[in-house]
Order: structure tokens, then C-alpha cells, then sequence
């Protein structure tokens, strides 16, 4: 099934982009793989872009094998089209808050001369991904000089979820950080974020409705789709065709909450038909391992790459999605627009009202937070029955192609784009 598409028409005028955040290409996860793919797309609609960002790092917390942790500066298009700066920061080996905030702090400070500079460019909008929200002030005064757009767009209220996880905790401190926060976000000619709940939060902050943007993480649902025989990486793991698989896929940190994961996977030993599946890296992933080591219905896999995700995605009857209760609406999980377009059910924590159990309430099943037994009930009651996981995993899937489209996410984005330029 090939995915619904709305592409726009090619810009008129040569437009120049200025893309400034902390993750991108090539790294595979999270904020990095949609910034990519956004920049890719501009490029492709006529854009001229420069990005400026650090060294690949994510998800494993060190720099990439043939990276430098150093300034360098690249044109990945012959034509000019593209220009890519790297600028060096600190990586924790192992990131904790103090430790986390350091790190965003240090790519903010590199990287600044080097965004104030490119006011001299003269873009047409500066776009800034958050995180890091420390580069937001160096980004919106870099737009102002050149009298340039300024957008901040929101993968992460990384402010809000650092206090709510009790990575910072000082309570002076956070008034502090949230009134700063508030005067950043409001300065911004547009602010765009990734849910409907999130939206929601950027009122509450101060930002006027006419100034927000919905601009959600998105599939390319033509790459990304159910196989019609089995997986050849599901035959390559051992399994047997009465397993039924519980796959996690992503990053392991600590907002991932995949204790309760583990814990479901503890209650479910008496199930030795039930295998459960972790891949990728990340903080928590020597932690969890060590603490789960005798546990013969789990499998580890490092992260995979690009080219074997949907291989990867397929070798799961259930798709798995733990999350800690305080990060259910501070962040919407990417992962969700692969595993629903998978065409396979979910299992999710998350409280009622928030997005995430909106989106997959009817498409899976949804257990509160931190009910480890309730989640691994939930697995039970979908590897019982076939039949509903099949219907599940259809709606899933159809509501994947209405919702997470690529190509009309990104149309509908560069659409924005051109409205803001031209000051409607």
C-alpha cells in the first residue's frame, strides 16, 4: 500500500533555510532522523539550507565511528543546496541530570559564533530544534539581525521533563528556568510542536494561538508497511511460528520507563511461548541488563539499521510502549508512527487524557503508568487472541496512513513555511 501524498508546488524563489539543533543525520532515532528528513525534503522542494548541529551521537552517548568531535563544515550537495556545520560539545558517558544539562549547555555555547555568524547569510526563516532549548536565544537573535522568521520547534519540553522525572529538582531553580522559558517561547514568530496535547502546554507557557503550529513526527508509510509473508528476521532469531513477540524498538532512557517493560516480561515466565524483543541503546541499557540478566524470554538486539526496520518491525505480533506517568504528555514517542504503520497492535501506559492514550486507545490496549502487572495482562490478553490483534493491527495501520503521512506532513510544514515568509 503506497502512502497518500499532497506535494506542493516547487518554490517560486530560491528560499534560504537556516536549521539549527542539537541531532541529525545520520543518526537513525529520534529528533536526528526527523530533522534529516525534513532538511532532505526542503532541499528537494527548492530550498537552500544550511544546518547547523553537533556530531552524531544519539542514541548510544558517543561521538559516531569517522566523526570528529570538532568544528567542520561539509556541502553535502554539489550545487550548494545543502551545507552542513558541526560543532564539537560534551558527551556524558553516562548522562544524569546535572550531566545532561552540561551537555546541552556546551553545544549551545560551541555552536553559537557560528549561528550569530550566518546572520550575514541572511536566511529567510531560522528554524531551531529543541531540544537543546538553550540554543532558542541564539537562534531567534541570529533571525532578528538578518530580519529573518524565527521558529522554534518543540520535539521535547525537555524543561518540563527533567523536573517531572526528578532529574532537577530545586524548586527556586525551576521557577527561574520557567519564566526564562516563557520569554524565549513568546519572542518566536512561530512555535510548532509534535501533539495536540503539547499544543495545549504552549498556551499554558503564554504562546498565543496564533503563533502555534501542529507539526507532528511522521512515516513514510510506503517503507514502512506489514509484510505479507514473515519477517526474514523473525526466521533469523530462532523464533517459532506459535511464539508470539513483544518487541520494543528505540531508545533506552530513563523516561522509556522499560523496567515496567521487563517486569511484565518477569510476570510472563510461565508463558514460555510469549519472547519479548529489546532493541537499540542508550543511558539505561547496561542498567537494565545487568538487572534483568536471568531472564530467558528476553532477547537484546542493538539498534538496526534503516534498511532492516521494516524487517525489524514485522518480526513483532505486539509492539510495546512503556512510559513513565510525569513524561506521558511532555513528550510524544516517535516510534509510535512505525509501530502503528507495522500494522500491528500496541500496548501502552499512559493515563487517561493524555495524547498517547488517545492515539492508541481502539488501536491497541492501554494500561496506566507503572502497572507492570496490568501491562503484562494486556500482552496476555493479545497473544490469546490472534484475531484481535489483527483487527488492531488494521485500524492501526489505517490510522497511520490518515494521520503520519509523510508527504502531507511535510507539504503541509513547508506550506507553513511559505505563509510565514510571505507575513500572512
Amino acid at each position: 500500500m503506497s502512502e497518500l501524498s499532497t506535494k506542493p508546488d516547487r518554490v517560486a524563489t530560491r528560499r534560504k533555510l537556516l536549521v539549527y539543533g542539537l541531532n541529525y543525520a545520520p543518526e537513525l532515532t529520534g529528533i536526528g532522523k526527523y530533522s534529516g528528513e525534513m532538511v532532505g525534503q526542503l532541499v528537494a522542494d527548492g530550498y537552500e539550507v544550511q544546518v547547523i548541529t553537533a556530531p552524531p551521537y544519539y542514541p548510544d552517548w558517543q561521538v559516531f565511528a569517522g566523526h570528529s568531535n570538532w568544528w567542520s563544515s561539509l556541502d553535502i550537495k554539489s550545487n550548494g543546496s545543502l551545507h552542513v556545520i558541526r560543532c564539537p560539545l560534551w558527551v556524558p558517558s553516562k548522562p544524569t541530570g546535572l550531566k545532561r544539562i552540561l551537555h546541552l549547555l556546551s553545544f549551545a555555547l560551541s555552536s553559537l559564533p557560528i549561528v550569530i555568524a550566518k546572520a550575514f547569510w541572511r536566511p529567510d526563516v531560522v528554524v531551531v530544534v529543541a531540544p537543546a532549548f538553550a540554543c532558542a536565544p541564539g537562534g531567534w537573535l541570529a533571525a532578528r539581525l538578518c530580519g529573518a522568521k524565527a521558529v522554534l520547534h518543540i520535539q521535547d519540553f525537555e524543561v518540563d521533563a527533567a523536573f517531572s522525572l526528578g532529574l532537577l529538582k530545586n524548586t527556586f531553580l525551576r521557577r527561574v528556568i520557567l519564566a526564562i522559558e516563557g520569554f524565549v517561547l513568546r519572542r518566536f514568530d512561530r512555535v510548532s510542536t509534535i501533539s495536540n496535547a503539547m499544543l495545549n502546554r504552549l498556551s499554558d507557557k503564554g504562546v498565543a494561538k496564533d503563533r502555534q503550529l501542529l507539526f507532528p513526527n511522521w512515516v513514510d508509510t510506503s517503507h514502512i508497511f506489514p509484510l505479507e509473508t514473515v519477517s526474514p528476521l523473525r526466521t533469523k532469531l530462532g523464533f517459532q511460528p506459535s511464539d508470539v513477540v513483544v518487541l520494543y524498538s528505540g531508545n533506552m532512557g530513563a523516561k522509556q520507563g522499560l523496567d515496567l517493560l521487563l517486569d511484565a516480561a518477569l510476570i510472563l515466565v510461565d508463558r514460555p511461548d510469549i519472547k519479548f524483543i529489546l532493541c537499540g541503546d542508550g543511558a539505561e541499557r547496561a542498567r537494565l541488563k545487568q538487572k534483568y540478566a536471568g531472564l530467558d524470554n528476553v532477547v537484546w538486539m542493538a539498534l538496526q539499521p534503516i534498511d532492516e526496520l521494516n524487517n525489524l518491525l514485522n518480526v513483532a505480533d505486539v509492539h510495546a510502549l512503556p512510559q513513565l506517568a510525569d513524561a506521558a504528555d511532555l513528550v510524544m514517542p516517535s516510534k509510535l508512527t512505525g509501530m502503528m504503520a507495522s500494522g500491528r497492535p500496541t500496548v501502552a501506559s499512559a493515563s487517561d487524557g493524555t495524547e498517547v492514550h488517545a492515539v492508541v486507545s481502539g488501536k491497541g490496549l492501554v494500561v496506566p503508568p507503572g502497572d507492570s502487572a496490568a501491562f503484562a495482562q494486556a500482552i496476555r490478553t493479545l497473544a490469546d487472541s490472534p484475531d484481535q490483534r489483527q483487527a488492531l493491527g488494521r485500524i492501526s495501520r489505517e490510522y497511520a496512513i490518515a494521520n503520519f503521512g509523510k508527504a502531507a506532513i511535510l507539504a503541509k510544514f513547508e506550506q507553513d513555511l511559505q505563509a510565514l515568509i510571505r507575513g500572512k
